[in-house]
């Protein structure tokens, strides 16, 4: 993880739409198998295991490879620095956007100075 300082910088490595959608659908859930992360972020086989690969290096998730009735099975956790992450993320995420909020709201008008009415002639 990037470890910055500055509240509002992201985490490049968490931040790609891929692993983001990765590690919020592990955000909520004890452990995941591979099919299931698989059909929830719409990632094929191969864009799936290089960002789990990713995230693995870096300490977010473990992979555990094993038999279930003889068939193998992918089942993938979120370590607590990865739990750690994606909270932080989103924090982040949801300070930029009130920040931009605050910055699109309009200043308010100007006071209106009052004008004299015109006087009409003959009323």
């Amino acid at each position: 993880m990037s470890g910055s300082s500055d509240p509002l910088r992201l985490d490049r490595l968490i931040h790609e739409p891929g692993r983001l959608a990765i590690l919020t659908v592990l955000s909520p859930v004890r452990d995941a198998d591979f099919v299931f992360l698989q059909r929830t972020t719409g990632l094929t086989k191969g864009n799936l295991s290089s960002h789990l690969a990713k995230l693995e290096d870096a300490g977010l998730v473990t992979i555990e490879k094993r038999f279930i009735r003889k068939k193998p099975n992918t089942n993938i956790t979120l370590t607590p620095a990865g739990r750690r992450g994606i909270a932080e993320h989103w924090e982040r995420l949801d300070r930029l956007k009130t920040l931009s909020e605050t910055a699109a709201e309009p200043a308010p008008a100007p006071p209106r100075v009052a004008r004299p009415s015109a006087v009409h002639g003959g009323q």
